[in-house]
């Protein structure tokens, strides 16, 4: 009988281990294949530690100062804190440039709680108190539809009004605190004080040219980053951070500035010119009062304004003085000896110097005056005249005086961009007759207004040629002076006499009835000055027909002399335009706000006021 297991084929006998023998002994290339196995492992171990060491000495040894140094930059840095610049004030100690915290106002609609036409209507109510144009209810709801958030609502608010603004709760407003430079007078004296740009930096006016003085130093704090990340002072000194309390004053007054900028505007306007320029100047000391150009800007928004616009005309630009600088001849040739006092000339009225024909601007309905005194060639302003003054001294000697009042050189005010006056070479001047004849009326050469008062100063101060500055020292807030500027000493260019002798020639174009300046007139004042109307130099050479600059200068008072007032305005464009109809007037006007804020007496007590007065030159 087959069995069911008869298919199954079992493992031959030779196959199978005798569970009663021992194991078979390993052969000795399984031991061989184990040994290189472990070298293997031990070569791997060994690498990574070799690998390691050589890193770890890469790190610790090569690269280590440098990876300790970026450690260090990453963990603590070195920063100047915020330090404010010194204040600017005037001679009176009002402030006109500050440091100030004030806050940008951010709108996130998508986070108001309340009713946006309830937020307009709180928030344009808070808004009104703050100096500066702001938005009204109205426009503060059509600014909230604009987005859903990030939108500025008004900048440069001030501190009081920001804190009233955080005061009304209302959720979705941000307040972004800044520091900022702020000139509360605006474009008051915008032409001295000038401005700082985003970066604090001096761009214009004493911000520029006194920035080491505004500039408050501070040494720098070490910050370290701390657990959390945040960046925390460290080896901070009790007292460390100590701001002292000086300014810089100015010789200003914001009082005549402000005065002076009006009449000035009014003026430059009324006469359709390109631009004006007044300079009010202490002869004493060179003190400048009042600086203004017109037109200005605000230093508050200088982005708004053009570039032409922050040039001081004052002293950056040149013009022909013409007529304005004869009085300044007239005192080289008294000091040189070459005329008297009471010395006569002759006035022809015009005459030829080879190719060019020379003549008085009154010529065609003049014509010939004769025989006239020096004090009537200043008074009548005559060309010819002072053609025949200057050629009684040397042409060499002449240009020396000129040389010896700083013409070719800068005056050395403390504001920035002054240019040099001009003047022609030695050898032009002596050489060419022409050349010495035109100066004698202020033409051929050039000058800024500024120069043109520091001369006029000679003739008030006693004959000294005084540096004229802005800058009159830094002073604490208790009104001590802590340092004061250091000025060039004085030079003396005239005798007394001679500038006593030329004031009083001068105080007859004001006073007398036929005077070209007597536009400039003030009751119970005696007033020295000097009109001029002069061509403008053309581009491309020669002079303009129509384009005029028209100026006045101004000393007051005859008997007392210390201020110098200079008014320039160029290209205006009313019919007879004249030193005498467009710049006295301005000259006259300033120097009536300058006795009431002086207090200046008057040289006749018994005078009586003056009708209104028209002159032409």
């Amino acid at each position: 009988m087959l069995s069911r297991f008869s298919d199954f084929n079992p493992r031959p006998p030779e196959n199978r281990r005798d569970p009663h023998k021992p194991f078979a002994r390993q052969p000795a290339k399984i031991k061989k294949c184990k040994s290189s196995r472990l070298r293997i492992v031990w070569l791997i171990l060994v690498g990574g530690l070799f690998g390691l060491l050589v890193n770890l000495f890469r790190l610790q040894i090569t690269m280590g100062p440098m990876l300790k140094q970026q450690a260090q930059f990453q963990q603590s840095q070195r920063d100047l804190p915020f330090v404010p610049r010194r204040p600017i004030s005037d001679i009176n100690g009002h402030i006109l440039a500050i440091d100030k915290i004030v806050y940008t106002l951010y709108a996130h609609p998508k986070l108001f709680q309340q009713l946006p036409a309830e937020i307009a209507e709180k928030l344009s109510k808070v808004l009104v108190l703050n100096d500066l144009k702001n938005p009204t209810a109205n426009e503060l709801l059509e600014q909230f539809q604009e987005a859903d958030s990030g939108i500025k609502i008004a900048e440069s608010i001030s501190e009081e009004v920001g804190n009233h603004i955080a005061n009304l709760g209302i959720d979705g407003l941000e307040l972004i605190q800044q520091r900022k430079r702020l000139y509360p007078q605006q474009n008051i004296a915008a032409d001295i004080v000038g401005y700082v740009d985003s970066e604090g930096k001096g761009q214009a006016g004493v911000e520029h040219s006194q920035q080491e003085l505004l500039e408050r130093v501070m040494p720098s704090l070490e910050f370290q980053r701390s657990v959390n990340g945040n960046w925390v002072p460290t080896q901070l000194a009790s007292g460390f951070i100590q701001l002292d309390d000086l300014e810089l004053r100015l010789t200003i007054d914001t009082r005549l500035q402000r005065m002076a900028r009006k009449i000035l505007k009014e003026n430059v306007e009324k006469n359709e010119a390109k631009r004006g320029t007044v300079v009010v100047m202490d002869a004493r000391n060179g003190e400048i009062l009042t600086l203004v150009n017109e037109p200005s800007y605000d230093p508050n928004e200088y982005w708004k304004s053009s570039l032409d616009r922050f040039k001081n005309w004052a002293l950056s630009d040149q013009y022909e003085p013409g007529s304005t600088f004869k009085p300044i001849n007239v005192a080289i040739a008294l000091e040189a000896g070459g005329i008297q006092q009471d010395t006569m000339v002759y006035d022809e009225g015009r005459i030829k110097m080879g190719r060019w024909t020379i003549q008085n601007a009154d010529y065609n309905y003049v014509g010939t005056r004769g025989s006239i005194s020096i004090t009537d060639v200043i008074k009548y302003s005559s060309n010819i005249g002072m053609v025949n003054i200057m050629q009684q001294i040397e042409p060499e000697v002449f240009y020396e005086g000129l040389r010896r009042l700083g013409l070719g050189e800068l005056s050395g005010v403390d504001l920035p961009f002054e240019v040099a006056s001009t003047l022609k070479t030695r050898h032009q001047f002596v050489n060419v007759p022409v050349e010495s004849a035109t100066a004698a009326f202020g033409q051929g050469l050039s000058i800024t207004p500024l120069k043109l008062a520091q001369l006029n100063a000679t003739l008030a101060n006693g004959g000294k040629l005084v540096t004229p500055h802005v800058v009159k020292g830094l002073y604490n807030s208790k009104g001590q002076l802590y340092w004061e500027t250091s000025l060039p000493e004085s030079r003396q260019v005239f005798s007394s006499k001679t500038v006593n002798t030329v004031l009083e020639m001068m105080e007859s174009v004001v006073a007398a009835e036929d005077g070209t300046g007597k536009a400039a007139r003030i009751a119970g004042y005696r007033v020295a000055g000097k009109t001029g109307t002069a061509q403008k130099a053309s581009a491309t050479g020669g002079y303009s027909e129509n384009a005029r600059i028209t100026s006045f200068v101004g000393i007051l008072t005859v008997n007392n002399p210390r201020y110098v007032v200079v008014a320039v305005v160029d290209e205006p464009q009313i019919p007879g335009a004249s030193g005498g109809r467009v710049a006295a007037p301005i000259v006259k006007s300033v120097m009536e706000g300058l006795i009431g804020l002086q207090k200046i007496p008057p040289s006749d007590l018994n005078a009586k006021p003056d009708s209104e007065l028209e002159s032409e030159e």
